[in-house]
């Protein structure tokens, strides 16, 4: 599988016939291709414009990095949720956190000169 940045919008729901099928759950891992042993694994949780990420789990020596956040946040910004909720832990102690995601054409309005 190659490493393709996409900027589309992921639909979380989906219509076959009679019958809608709504994503409430993502399993990702960290792999470079399909099939191969994976370097870290985490679940997402949808509801609603919420999403919770747990499991988060790396290999020994192998830290979730700043690049495998921002990754997650184009991911969450894809499925169009608003918030992120997760447990992590610090000096042995769990801690919750949550994130707000911007959304992808939360773009700044150009400024414009004008005369006074």
């Amino acid at each position: 599988m190659n490493n393709q940045s996409s900027e589309q919008t992921l639909s979380r729901y989906v219509q076959i016939d009679k019958w809608i099928f709504e994503v409430k759950s993502v399993r990702a891992i960290r792999v470079d291709d399909f099939g191969k042993p994976y370097s870290a694994i985490a679940n997402f949780t949808l509801n609603g414009n919420s999403a919770y990420i747990d499991g988060l789990l790396t290999r020994e020596d192998d830290d979730f990095t700043r690049e495998d956040y921002q990754t997650f946040v184009k991911m969450t910004q894809q499925l169009e949720v608003k918030n992120v909720n997760f447990d992590r832990f610090k000096q042995r102690r769990r801690v919750s956190d949550t994130v707000k995601i911007t959304p992808m054409n939360n773009e700044k309005p150009a400024l414009k000169l004008v005369k006074a």
